[in-house]
């Protein structure tokens, strides 16, 4: 479809279906001869190849990720500087949701893919080449790693709401999240034997430079990914009129992602950091990831497998209780032991609540037809709640470091931010399990 043409993709004939391009209605074909029905809940295989490169893409995070922030820490020891990092790949990662989206809808999402996974790679590549000078690149790194993530992210959402259903939605992510706790358990672990086993910083190096090989892998398996249809034109603020009409979803969803972000913002680089510094050792924080990551596998294997729509809301309360209540043990010690404990009851539950506020959001996006023709505009929408969030979890991260670096002040701040899931939950409870429409 040439740019800036109006018409929508969508034919006039639509019936409810699976594996179409609006990741719920499709085209009705009459008079054309019928595939074979592929099983209920079975997942095609444009969304398997999908899994592949997600699973490539969090592989190579995984062998990087954690001891990007431990690296940044062991040449400044500087929480603060921690946190602006952090904050630079929020906010750069929000920008390029927001502008990449007209990118994404008029012109070509695989594009988009391939080259998120290629600044990513540059993120690395920079690294390397600053190597003990990246403290003083901090803000410029976090911002280069955010435009990587948002490239990547909004077209893989895309995708995935293009190549899934509500059939099949919560096996697909509980497939994603089998694999990003597979490398969070393998790659973290091997990374911290490669850098206790490497004088000076040469093994941080050695890892890193894995970690660009594994990108460049990602940018190829991902050419085998086929170019998606068009779906008319970009519309910046037809997704944001939705929290002005009273009764829509979008108006319990959007405070439910910022309280989910809010959360992930700290807890995502925050608890690898506190148990190296408990430990002051590479090879404890692998085994670490090898441990909680191993348990995250089961727990998101079995969720994925049995999870049905109607049992979500009971499963986030769950989840979201179980997930506060374990960082108590905190306020009295943390050390190696308390942590593990606090990561293996969280990588337990943690898929109780994420699986289904995954799948509701989605859900919504295709709940008719009119919002499956925006689905991108929908998709940007999503990570903007969840990257507000994020940058307002972070901004009181920096906030109370500022004051207090003491145990208390920092367990405070994780339990106040840890407790946020609760509030999503009360905000998707009515919404869970919402029907589509019929055309």
């Amino acid at each position: 479809m040439p740019f800036g043409q109006t018409r929508s993709h969508f034919p006039k004939m639509w019936v409810r279906g699976r594996n179409s391009q609006s990741g719920y209605y499709r085209h009705s074909d009459k008079g054309k001869e019928k595939k074979p029905a592929r099983k209920s809940g079975s997942l095609p295989g444009q969304a398997v190849l999908l899994l592949v490169v997600y699973g490539l893409f969090a592989a190579a995070n995984a062998l990087s990720g954690a001891f990007v922030n431990v690296y940044l820490w062991k040449e400044s020891h500087n929480f603060a500087l921690i946190g602006g990092f952090s904050l630079a790949h929020y906010v750069v990662n929000a920008l390029t949701f927001f502008l990449s989206g007209k990118w994404v809808k008029e012109r070509n999402k695989m594009i988009s893919l391939r080259l998120g996974i290629a600044v990513s790679a540059a993120f690395y590549l920079l690294v390397l080449l600053l190597k003990s000078k990246a403290i003083d690149y901090a803000y410029v790194l976090g911002a280069v790693q955010g435009i990587g993530a948002g490239l990547y992210w909004l077209a893989f959402n895309v995708v995935y709401f293009e190549v899934t259903d509500p059939d099949n939605r919560d096996r697909f992510n509980g497939g994603a999240g089998l694999l990003s706790s597979g490398a969070g358990m393998i790659a973290p672990w091997l990374s911290g034997w490669i850098i206790v086993s490497m004088a000076d910083n040469a093994g941080y190096m050695l890892i890193f430079s894995i970690s660009l090989g594994v990108f460049v892998l990602g940018v190829i398996v991902s050419l085998f990914l086929r170019k998606r249809k068009l779906c008319g034109t970009y519309e910046w603020t037809h997704a944001f009129r939705n929290i002005q009409e009273k009764g829509n979803p979008w108006r319990r969803a959007i405070p439910a992602l910022v309280a989910q972000g809010a959360r992930e913002g700290v807890f995502l680089f925050v608890i690898g950091l506190l148990v190296f510094i408990a430990t002051n050792d590479e090879q404890k924080l692998g085994n670490f990831s090898l441990i909680t990551s191993g348990v995250a596998l089961i727990s998101f294997w079995l969720i994925g497998k049995l999870l049905k729509p109607h049992y979500r809301s009971a499963t986030m309360l769950v989840g979201t209780v179980v997930m506060t209540l374990i960082i108590l043990p905190l306020f009295w010690d943390v050390n190696y032991a308390t942590l593990l404990l606090f990561g293996i009851v969280t990588s337990l539950f943690f898929p109780l609540f994420s699986i289904p506020m995954t799948s509701t959001v989605f859900d919504i996006i295709g709940r008719d037809r009119e919002s499956a023709e925006h689905r991108v505009e929908y998709v940007v929408f999503r990570e903007l709640g969840l990257n507000t969030g994020r940058i307002l979890g972070v901004l009181l991260f920096i906030i109370v470091v500022s004051q207090s670096t003491k145990p208390p002040a920092i367990n405070s701040l994780l339990l106040a931010v840890g407790s946020l899931p609760i509030l999503s939950w009360l905000f998707m409870r009515k919404i869970q399990g919402i029907k589509t429409k019929k055309s």
